[in-house]
């Protein structure tokens, strides 16, 4: 991917960065964090759970989908318990289980194409041209009979690839060709949403609060959140769904679980690396504060999203069945989220900041 090297004329200048990780990072805490406006709810079934990981873990080995560097990961990730908690009202488990392939595969394209870490092979440079033919994974290439033969067999070509494909596969065997081309449609703005965060560091620019915020309506949780209403075995209408404020209410349910990740992940991901974009970050950046206070303030950010949320959609939950239904299960995937979030103690902990 080629970027500039300078910022454009007439777009904001980069900030300096934020201050270095502070000591207090290292003192570590669990559980949900304070202040932050959730829905509780209850915990997964661990044989549910433990099923779809065993589906799972054998489709990801049958398809060769891991790399080295994958290896422990799986369990500590919890797929089952991830999607268990995030469709509670899903049909089937043969649904919950294509629900965990999806999400494995998002995690296994972001992880080896898009993280710059020694053993995964990302790299920003060529991630346009990877997350091209990612794409093509799950929107087929249509040519000549040679051309499309030979898609065939790059599609084979690692494990991000076979993913992505083989996942869409199944997907499609119970949803409509009308919800699958909403997936196909949001896997494309999460593309896009990678592509833009991987040119902000590779030049070093610093985004406004605002800029950044639009970035994680790209990059964000947006595929998983379209296939509720196919897991749970029906399906929200083409032109229902496409309406402006279903539109709207499915963005800030995806916005608001999407700052959610911020939270919970910063001390792993600043731990990783102390550059590493997020909202806390880049209120430090622009506003001048301490990583507490910006911090703090993201919480205040996220609830705000939450709360346009929960008071627009109970407005539409009012109109139809259908809708109530849909937003429902909007409702539901954000809930269980921040439930995997906040238990997830292999992978989160909070900053010492209460």
């Amino acid at each position: 991917m080629n970027v500039p090297a300078s910022t454009p004329a007439g777009a904001a200048r980069p900030l300096p960065g934020p201050p270095s990780l502070p000591a207090s990072l290292r003192a570590r805490r669990t559980g949900v964090i304070p202040g932050l406006k959730y829905r509780p709810v209850a915990p997964a079934d661990p044989a549910k759970a433990e099923e779809v990981d065993r589906r799972l873990e054998a489709w990801a080995r049958e398809l060769d989908l891991f790399p080295p560097a994958w290896k422990g990961d799986f369990a500590g990730f919890q797929f089952g318990r991830a999607v268990v908690l995030q469709h509670p009202r899903a049909l089937d488990l043969d649904r919950l289980t294509v629900a965990g392939e999806l999400l494995l595969a998002e995690n296994l394209v972001d992880s080896c194409y898009c993280e710059v870490e020694e053993g995964r092979g990302g790299s920003r440079r060529d991630l346009g041209a990877r997350l091209l033919m990612a794409q093509s994974a799950i929107d087929p290439h249509h040519g000549t009979a040679r051309s499309q033969e030979q898609w065939r067999l790059g599609m084979r070509a690692d494990g991000p690839l076979r993913s992505y494909h083989w996942a869409m596969k199944d997907y499609a065997e119970f949803a409509t060709p009308s919800q699958t081309g909403r997936f196909v449609h949001d896997i494309a703005r999460l593309h896009m949403g990678y592509l833009a965060e991987a040119a902000w560091a590779e030049t070093g620019y610093r985004p406004e609060v605002w800029e950044y915020l639009v970035m994680r309506q790209f990059n964000n949780f947006r595929p998983c959140l379209s296939i509720v209403d196919a897991v749970d075995g029906y399906e929200l209408p083409e032109a229902v769904h496409a309406r402006p404020e279903i539109q709207r209410i499915t963005a800030l349910a995806c916005n608001a679980t999407t700052l959610v990740n911020d939270l919970y992940s910063f001390t792993k991901e600043l731990a990783d690396d102390p550059a590493h974009l997020n909202l806390p970050q880049v209120v430090a950046a622009n506003e001048g504060r301490g990583l507490k206070a910006a911090y703090l303030e993201s919480i205040e950010i996220h609830n705000r999203i939450m709360e346009s949320f929960e008071e627009e959609a109970a407005l539409l939950s009012a109109t139809s069945p259908l809708v109530e239904r849909y937003a429902q299960g909007l409702s539901d995937w954000v809930a269980g989220n921040h439930e995997w979030h906040a238990t997830n103690t292999h992978r989160y902990h909070l900053p010492d900041y209460w």
